[in-house]
């Protein structure tokens, strides 16, 4: 990675991108957050030589706190007609985000409110640590709502009611909390989390990135297309992964040596799997 940034450090290993968010005193997520981040998109939207991006970040108390009160105190009162509203430039930077043809992990240890807590609801996955993240969505205490994708994508990750308990109370709620209302896809204790991102970071990245790439925007779809319309999408995708990846060659390398067949073999198909990679 070649861009500069003012508020996180971005380092590349291998197929791997870590963005450690580093804005003293507490990560607050205003402008110039949200201009490094539309950076980042500009450069991972085209870069093939990342296949997967951790957000953490550098504050032991603080993923991301929230999103900058100079920066909301700003917004117009008068309320705009409906076929006038333009979307929010954070919840554009997040959609950005979002779809990035990388995998994207939030690994978060600290205080994640408001806008932070978006900005990890717009990974792919997330990952918190017991006794450290802190969540919340305070938005309707303050007289607005949560605006960077926060209720849309609430909703979709956990259903309505759960959504709309965790943004009507405006309560703090930690990471075995958020675990189980769905928000994130597990809580781990503080020294296992960097271990347990890693590694799943490490195996991801081994696989083709186009094939990461369709599998995300067939998931994706999944959710707003009917069954019909997304069956579709997934076979779209499928062809677009088989025309950009060596699967032909590593299904006929399977089918040529009867790998199926063996019952060793599907006994131990996880680490077998990545021997496959070496077919390229």
């Amino acid at each position: 990675m070649t861009t500069k940034f003012n508020t996180f450090l971005a380092k590349q290993t291998g197929a791997i991108a870590t963005i450690t968010f580093n804005y003293p005193p507490v990560n607050i997520q205003g402008w110039p957050m949200i201009e490094d981040l539309n950076k980042l998109a500009d450069e991972l939207e085209i870069d093939k030589s990342v296949k997967v991006v951790i957000f953490e970040s550098s504050n032991p108390d603080f993923f991301v706190a929230h999103a900058d009160v100079d920066m909301l105190k700003d917004m117009p009162q008068k309320a705009v007609e409906r076929n006038k509203v333009e979307v929010n430039d954070l919840a554009k930077v997040l959609e950005r985000i979002s779809k990035l043809p990388q995998a994207t992990i939030a690994k978060i240890e600290g205080y994640a409110r408001g806008g932070g807590h978006e900005m990890a609801l717009a990974c792919d996955m997330r990952f918190a640590a017991r006794g450290k993240a802190i969540f919340m969505q305070m938005e309707v205490g303050m007289g607005i709502l949560p605006c960077g994708g926060g209720a849309s994508r609430m909703a979709r990750q956990v259903g309505l009611g759960k959504a709309l308990e965790i943004i009507l109370s405006a309560k703090d709620f930690n990471a075995d909390e958020a675990y189980a209302m769905g928000t994130i896809n597990k809580a781990l204790d503080p020294d296992k989390i960097g271990i347990y991102v890693y590694e799943l970071a490490n195996r991801i990245a081994q696989f083709p990135s186009e094939s990461i790439t369709a599998c995300k925007r067939a998931v994706y779809a999944s959710i707003d297309l009917p069954i019909e319309e997304a069956l579709k999408e997934e076979s779209y995708q499928l062809y677009q992964a088989t025309s950009q990846t060596p699967a032909i060659k590593r299904f006929t390398t399977a089918s040529d040596t009867n790998f199926q067949n063996s019952l060793e073999n599907q006994k131990n198909f996880q680490t077998l799997l990545m021997s496959l990679q070496e077919i390229k």
